[in-house]
C-alpha cells in the first residue's frame, strides 16, 4: 500500500514516514501544500496523511482541490482541537481527523482502517487454504502456526490476497507498494515474492509470464 504524508515539520515528517515504512507501507512525502497536491493528483495513493498548517497552500485548500478530482482517503492532522475545526475538516472531505500530539499506534490504526474502508474490504481476516492473514494485527499464520514475514513481504501478500483471482502486474505492485526512494528498475518485487513462497509454499503465488503475479481462487 502506498501512502502520502504531507507535513511541514521535518522531525514529525521523518518520524511518520519511518513508522509507516516499518509497517510495510510505501511512503512518499511532501513538506508544502503545492508539492503535496501535485503528488496527490499524480499518483493513486491508498491513503493520505495531511497536516492542516502548511506553507503556501494549507491543508484545507489542498483537500478542497483534491476532492474535485479524487476520493483518496485522507487523515487530517492538526493542533486545533476546537469542534468547529473538526467539523470543517470533515465537511471539506476528510475521512478522519487526529489532533496533535497523538500516539503513533493510534495513527497507524486509523490509517489501516482508512485503507480498509477505502478498498471496500472491512474484514480484518483473509483466508487462503490453511493460511490466515490478520489485517488488523498484520500477522500471518499457516496451519495455526505463526509465520514471520518482513514488512514488504507482508504488504505484497496482503495486496495479492485482496486481489485474489486477479493477475497483478509488477507495475501495479511497484506503484502501490514501493515509494519514491525505491529503484523501480530493480528486482525488489521478485525477491520479496521469492521470500513469501519460501515461507508459505512455492505454489501460493503463481507467476504469469509477461503479466505479473496471482493468488488463484
Amino acid at each position: 500500500m502506498r501512502i502520502l504524508v504531507v507535513e511541514d515539520e521535518p522531525h514529525l515528517l521523518r518520524s511518520l514516514a519511518k513508522a509507516l515504512r516499518e509497517e510495510g507501507y510505501a511512503v512518499d512525502t511532501a513538506a508544502a501544500g503545492d508539492d503535496g497536491l501535485f503528488k496527490a493528483e499524480s499518483y493513486d495513493y491508498d491513503a493520505i496523511v495531511l497536516d492542516v498548517m502548511l506553507p503556501g497552500m494549507d491543508g484545507w485548500q489542498l483537500l478542497e482541490r483534491l476532492r474535485r478530482r479524487k476520493p483518496t482517503p485522507v487523515l487530517m492532522l492538526t493542533a486545533r482541537d476546537a469542534p468547529r475545526d473538526r467539523v470543517r475538516g470533515l465537511d471539506t472531505g476528510a475521512d478522519d481527523y487526529l489532533v496533535k500530539p497523538f500516539d503513533l499506534s493510534e495513527l497507524l490504526a486509523r490509517v489501516r482502517a482508512l485503507i480498509r474502508r477505502g478498498a471496500g474490504k472491512p474484514w480484518p481476516r483473509l483466508e487462503i487454504r490453511d493460511i490466515v492473514i490478520d489485517v488488523r494485527s498484520r500477522t500471518v499464520t499457516r496451519a495455526g502456526q505463526p509465520v514471520w514475514l518482513t514488512a514488504r513481504e507482508y504488504a505484497i501478500l496482503e495486496y495479492l490476497a485482496y486481489h485474489r483471482g486477479e493477475v497483478v502486474t509488477r507495475t501495479a505492485l511497484y506503484e502501490h507498494l514501493m515509494d519514491e526512494s525505491d529503484d523501480t528498475l530493480s528486482n525488489l518485487v521478485d525477491v520479496h515474492v521469492f521470500g513469501i513462497r519460501k515461507k508459505l509454499g512455492a505454489d501460493l503465488i503463481v507467476t504469469r509470464r509477461g503479466h505479473g503475479y496471482c493468488i488463484e481462487t
